[in-house]
């Protein structure tokens, strides 16, 4: 079970993948800083961060369907192991949230 509960509104859904990319950025100013030991985890910022862009940009412009698909970044992020990529349980709620809807009220 996870501690992170799937958002209840598309603000809080916006919020979340704002909070990822956010994120992500962090993770490539480390890779930056210390390309050696985190050089495993440049082939998949770039995907990872745009498929982030194109679901928030979705959102925002009214063109974003929830569709129990996963969503394209996914297999990047079940690719890595979470010492590479420590947002992965937010990306799997994020994926989670876009197959099954906004959490409902009352639903575990």
């Amino acid at each position: 079970m996870s501690l992170v509960k799937r958002p209840a509104s598309m603000e809080e859904y916006l919020e979340m993948i704002k909070s990822a990319l956010f994120d992500v950025e962090e993770l490539r100013m480390s890779v930056e800083y210390d390309e050696e030991f985190m050089e495993g985890a440049l082939p998949f910022i770039d995907p990872l961060e745009k498929g982030l862009r194109d679901l928030q940009n979705a959102i925002a412009d009214g063109n974003y369907e929830f569709a129990d698909t996963d969503l394209p970044f996914m297999p990047v992020v079940e690719s890595q192991q979470s010492a590479m990529l420590p947002l992965k349980p937010v990306l799997r709620k994020i994926n989670e949230t876009h197959r099954k809807g906004l959490q409902a009220v009352g639903e575990d």
